[in-house]
C-alpha cells in the first residue's frame, strides 16, 4: 500500500499555493507550519515574508487566507497577532486519514520510506573478551539496537558491526596460562550456560593474573606468547579461538536477556581488521596524511593540544612498531566503505572517546576516504549514574554487572505484574514472560527516553512505575486497549468520516497522525527519545480521551465503533513504535 500523506503535508501545501497565488515571488517559501495549543496548526511564516515585501503582514496574512481552499482538509483559517494563522482541521479529514493509515496492510501504518535510503553501518554493542559486561555496555547497546531498527524501518540498508575487543597484549597471560592448563575451558558437560562461561573466564583470568605477578618465567613466557599471537602462530591462534567462543557465549546470553539479537557474522573485532592494519599505514605516509614522530606514525591537528600548547597526534603506529586503536579503527573504516560500500558510518561510542573519533574522522577525510558521499558521525552517549548522580557503582565501589542489574530489573517488574495477575487472570508462565517484558523494556525505555548525550539516573523504582513516563506505563495503556477491544462483543472497529469529534477524540487523532513524521525525523537524527517522547504522550492523550469519551457506552453505534477504531489505531501505533524501540507489549497486563 502507498504512504498516507499526513494532515500537516496536506496543509503544508495548501498554505504554499496560497502564498504564491498571493506573492509569486514567494513560490516555494517555507510558510512555518507547527502544532500550536491555540489552534490545530500554526504558520508563521508570513512575518518574514512581508518584511521581505516590505507588505503590512497582517494584511498579507488576510491576503492569503482569502486564497486558501476550506473544506476538505481545512475547516477553517483566522489572522491572529501580527500576521500568524491559525488552521483548524476538519474533522473529517482527521478521520479519513487515520482509516487510511488503519487499512495499510503491511503493518506500516502509511509510514513512507524515506526518500533516499542508503548502507549505513552502525558499529554498537563492543564488549571485551574474557571481561564481564558491565552497566557501561548498556548504552551502546540499547540505543544502537534502537537506531538500527529505526533505519531498517524507513528503507536503509543497515549493516551491524560489533567491534569487540578481541585482541591485545592482555592475551598473551592468558593464552600461555591456558596452553599450560589445556583443559580449563573443556566443557565435560557439553553446552554450557551464559553465567557458566563467565565463571569459566572469571577464574582462569584469576589464575592467570596470580601467576603473571608472582612468576617472572611465566611473565616472559607470556609476553613471548603475544609476540606469536600477532605473527599468527597456529597453535596460538587456536588458544585464542577459545576465549573468542567462550566469551560469545556469555555475550548472546546476555543479548538474548535484553530481547536483543545480535548474529555472529556481525561480530567483528578488533582481529579482523589484522591484515589491513599495516597497508592503512603505508597509505597514510605515502599520501602524506601521516608523518613519522620520534618514530611513530603520526597525524596532527592543530586545533588539538595539550596542555602544554604543544599539539597532541593521533598515532596509528607506534615506535617500537606496535598499532594503536587508531590502526585498527581506521582499517575499519577502510574496509566499511571500499568493501561494504557504506554511505554512513555510525558509531554508537561513549562521549568520552570523542576526541579520539573526531581526529580518525579527520584522517580518513584528508586520506580521501570520507567525504561529500561517505559521513561518518559518532553518536556518542552519556554515562549512567545512581540516585546520588555519581557514576553507577555497587556499595563496594565496584562496577555494576550488566546481568545483575537486567536480573533485579526482571525481578521487580514481576514483582509489578504478579500484583495485577489475579485481577486479569495471568498464569504463571504468561506472569514470568510480562515480567521480563516488563523489566527489559523499563530499562530500555529508561535510556532511550533520555537523549543520547546526556548522562541519566539508574533508578529502578522509578523504571518500573505504572506511573510517569516509563514504559511500564506505555505497556499498560496497549494492554488495557486489548482489554476493550476483548470486551466489544460483536461491535467492530470502523472508521466513520461523517461523525462530529469531541476535542480529546481530534487531540488523540491528531497526535497518531504524526508517527509518520516522527519515525522519519527520528531515524534521520538519530534521536530514539524523541519517538519516546511521542509515544508517552500518545498514551497520555489515550488516558484523556478515556476519561472523556466512553467506547464501548458512547451514544449510538456508529460512535462505538468509531472509537473503537481509534483505540485499536492507538494500540497499533503503539506496538510499532515501541517495537522501533526494542520493547514488547503484552497483550495482557
Amino acid at each position: 500500500m502507498a504512504s498516507v500523506t499526513s494532515l500537516s503535508d496536506s496543509v503544508q501545501q495548501h498554505l504554499a499555493s496560497a502564498l504564491s497565488a498571493t506573492l509569486p515571488e514567494a513560490a516555494g517559501a517555507d510558510p512555518l507550519l507547527r502544532r500550536s495549543d491555540r489552534a490545530d496548526f500554526q504558520a508563521n511564516g508570513i512575518l518574514a515574508l512581508a518584511k521581505k515585501a516590505k507588505a503590512n503582514p497582517r494584511e498579507l496574512a488576510t491576503q492569503v487566507v482569502s486564497r486558501i481552499a476550506t473544506g476538505d482538509v481545512i475547516k477553517d483559517v483566522e489572522v491572529s497577532g501580527p500576521g500568524f494563522l491559525n488552521i483548524a482541521i476538519a474533522d473529517k479529514a482527521i478521520t479519513e486519514n487515520l482509516a487510511a493509515r488503519y487499512a495499510d496492510d503491511t503493518g506500516r501504518l502509511g509510514v513512507p520510506y524515506a526518500e533516499h535510503p542508503g548502507t549505513t553501518v552502525i558499529d554498537y554493542a563492543q564488549p571485551n573478551v574474557a571481561k564481564e559486561m558491565h552497566v557501561g555496555h548498556l548504552r551502546s547497546a540499547v540505543i544502537g539496537d534502537a537506531v538500527g531498527r529505526l533505519l531498517e524501518f524507513t528503507g536503509e540498508n543497515v549493516v551491524r558491526r560489533h567491534h569487540i575487543g578481541d585482541w591485545g597484549t592482555q592475551f598473551g597471560m592468558l593464552i600461555q596460562y591456558l596452553d599450560e592448563h589445556p583443559h580449563e575451558l573443556d566443557h565435560k558437560q557439553g553446552q554450557v550456560t551464559g553465567d557458566e562461561a563467565m565463571s569459566n573466564l572469571d577464574r582462569l583470568y584469576k589464575a592467570a593474573r596470580k601467576l603473571f605477578d608472582s612468576d617472572e618465567e611465566f611473565k616472559t613466557r607470556a609476553r613471548r606468547r603475544v609476540v606469536d599471537l600477532q605473527a599468527g602462530e597456529p597453535h596460538t591462534l587456536a588458544m585464542w579461538q577459545k576465549f573468542v567462543d567462550e566469551s560469545k557465549i556469555y555475550f548472546f546470553s546476555v543479548f538474548e536477556k535484553l530481547d536483543m539479537e545480535i548474529r555472529d557474522p556481525d561480530i567483528v573485532g578488533e582481529s579482523g581488521y589484522n591484515d589491513m592494519l599495516a597497508e592503512t599505514c603505508r597509505l597514510l605516509e605515502e599520501s602524506g596524511v601521516a608523518v613519522r614522530s620520534e618514530g611513530a606514525l603520526c597525524v596532527f591537528f592543530e586545533d588539538v593540544k595539550g596542555p602544554d600548547g604543544n599539539p597532541v597526534p593521533l598515532i596509528v603506529q607506534k615506535s617500537d612498531g606496535g598499532y594503536g586503536y587508531a590502526a585498527t579503527d581506521l582499517s575499519a573504516i577502510r574496509d566499511r566503505v571500499f568493501g561494504l560500500k557504506a554511505n554512513t558510518l555510525l558509531y554508537v561510542v561513549d562521549a568520552r572517546q570523542s576526541l579520539h573519533f573526531r581526529m580518525v574522522f579527520e584522517t580518513a577525510r584528508r586520506a580521501g576516504w570520507l567525504g561529500d558521499d561517505v559521513k561518518a558521525h559518532q553518536l556518542a552517549f552519556g554515562t549512567v549514574l545512581g540516585k546520588d548522580g555519581k557514576p553507577f557503582k555497587t556499595r563496594e565501589g565496584e562496577t555494576v554487572k550488566l546481568q545483575d542489574l537486567l536480573d533485579e530489573a526482571v525481578d521487580r517488574a514481576t514483582a509489578v505484574v504478579r500484583e495485577k495477575a489475579e485481577k486479569v487472570g495471568l498464569a504463571e508462565d504468561e506472569i514470568t514472560e510480562n515480567g521480563r517484558y516488563v523489566g527489559i523494556g523499563a530499562v530500555k525505555y529508561a535510556d532511550l527516553s533520555t537523549s543520547a548525550v546526556r548522562d541519566y539516573k539508574f533508578d529502578l523504582d522509578q523504571m518500573v512505575s505504572l506511573n510517569g513516563d516509563t514504559s511500564v506505563y506505555l505497556q499498560y495503556a496497549y494492554a488495557r486497549i486489548q482489554s476493550i477491544l476483548r470486551k466489544a462483543g460483536e461491535a467492530s472497529p470502523a472508521a466513520h468520516p461523517e461523525l462530529e469529534l469531541a476535542p480529546a477524540e481530534r487531540a488523540l487523532g491528531l497526535h497518531l497522525d504524526r508517527f509518520a513524521e516522527t519515525v522519519l525525523e527520528v531515524a534521520a537524527t538519530y534521536e530514539p527519545h524523541k519517538l519516546a517522547a511521542y509515544l508517552y504522550q500518545l498514551a497520555t492523550l489515550l488516558t484523556t480521551f478515556y476519561d472523556q469519551c466512553p467506547v464501548l457506552k458512547a451514544d449510538t453505534p456508529e460512535q462505538v465503533e468509531n472509537r473503537l477504531f481509534l483505540v485499536d489505531l492507538t494500540a497499533r501505533t503503539l506496538h510499532q513504535g515501541m517495537a522501533l524501540l526494542g520493547i514488547r507489549t503484552p497483550e495482557r497486563l
